[in-house]
């Protein structure tokens, strides 16, 4: 989670020109204040966060603070705040009309509950721009998230919530932290349905992942017809990534983030916030990742083939030296040349493949409370 992620995915957007297009204007984040962290999260956490981050020693392991993957420092209110007064504040630019897309690329923080941090997240960003979008008229958002891990802090804050949509593709929690997010995860008792979990598994590569996005999240969506849709792109699903076991490329990555655009001009009157999310190769993976998300976003894809600027490279050697790994050259276009290729799911489920299980087990459990698949009602 170092700051080094952000730097180079913003130096990256601006030396491709993503700054300066005339429809994208970058706005400094505010830092939440405890108000506004409250709509969704409780006094007692935030009042916890704020003394561990004005004194680290005293940590509060109980609500996951001064943990392994959430060890207090100095100025964690701060920073986690800033992230989420980002979110707030293209939750607010889409609620008034100034912008029908915005992307908080340090956002995604998915994993943090109303009363603890958890996986690297203190506060939850996309929860609190969601819970924005409700407190400001909006009926009815599907928030997507293509994390390698399952969003579950999203999950427990709008589980009893039917205006909601929760939708997590995810490698299974049987392989990896959380340990939660299965297909029989959909939702309490006022919005069964509402939680969507594909789990799929390890060592899954492009050709399954784009699969089982488009045999389960198109198909939910226009059924539940929402006036917003929040995407997360954790872009730790990619085969390098360290952290986890799943094979995709920037370049799927890259269509699903079209297809996450295409769903909201499509549906929502083209109203989309997005967020980047996990994601820990910080050279290779994530600035190009999040550069393209930023692209569709302003209407101003990024090409696979399109090269990596010289400035960009110059600047990683001289600010980030220590992020070059011995006999391992920096990047030199935009994506991978990845064989993206994927089945529809109209040409039949293979009770063989353990992908198809794993769709087929998502669509069993939560397409006929939508009125779809009744058959398996």
């Amino acid at each position: 989670m170092h700051p080094s992620r952000l730097d180079l995915t913003a130096r990256l957007c601006e030396d491709l020109g993503l700054f300066s297009l005339p429809r994208v204007t970058v706005v400094e984040p505010h830092v939440a204040s405890d108000d506004e962290l409250a709509a969704v999260h409780t006094r007692d956490y935030i009042a916890a966060v704020r003394r561990a981050s004005e004194d680290p020693s005293s940590s509060d392991p109980k609500r996951g603070i001064g943990t392994e993957d959430d060890p207090a420092f100095a100025g964690m209110h701060e920073a986690s705040a800033r992230i989420a007064g980002g979110s707030l504040e293209a939750a607010d630019a889409v609620l008034d009309g100034r912008a029908q897309h915005a992307v908080n690329f340090a956002g995604g923080m998915h994993h943090a509950a109303a009363d603890h941090a958890s996986g690297f997240c203190i506060y939850n960003d996309v929860a609190l721009a969601i819970q924005r979008l409700l407190d400001g008229g909006v009926q009815r958002v599907a928030y997507i998230d293509v994390d390698v891990h399952h969003g579950d802090g999203m999950q427990g804050v709008f589980w009893n919530d039917p205006r909601v949509l929760t939708i997590s593709l995810h490698e299974s929690g049987l392989t990896l932290f959380p340990g939660t997010g299965f297909p029989h995860e959909i939702g309490g008792p006022d919005a069964a349905g509402m939680a969507v979990n594909v789990a799929l598994p390890a060592r899954t590569a492009d050709g399954g992942w784009l699969r089982a996005f488009h045999a389960v999240v198109p198909q939910l969506v226009e059924a539940f017809q929402p006036e917003v849709v929040v995407s997360q792109h954790g872009c730790d699903s990619h085969a390098r990534d360290p952290l986890a076991d799943l094979r995709t490329s920037i370049d799927a990555q890259r269509e699903v983030a079209l297809t996450v655009s295409r769903l909201a001009a499509r549906f929502c009157s083209d109203r989309w916030i997005a967020t980047g999310g996990g994601g820990y190769d910080v050279l290779h993976v994530v600035p190009r990742v999040w550069t393209h998300l930023v692209g569709i976003a302003a209407g101003h894809p990024i090409q696979l083939r399109a090269a990596i600027p010289e400035s960009w490279r110059d600047y990683v050697r001289e600010r980030h030296p220590e992020r070059l790994l011995p006999g391992e050259g920096l990047p030199e276009s935009m994506g991978e040349e990845a064989d993206t290729w994927w089945r529809s799911w109209d040409i039949g489920f293979n009770p063989n493949d353990a992908v198809d299980r794993a769709i087929m087990a998502t669509r069993k459990e939560v397409f006929p409370l939508h009125g779809l698949d009744p058959w398996f009602d």
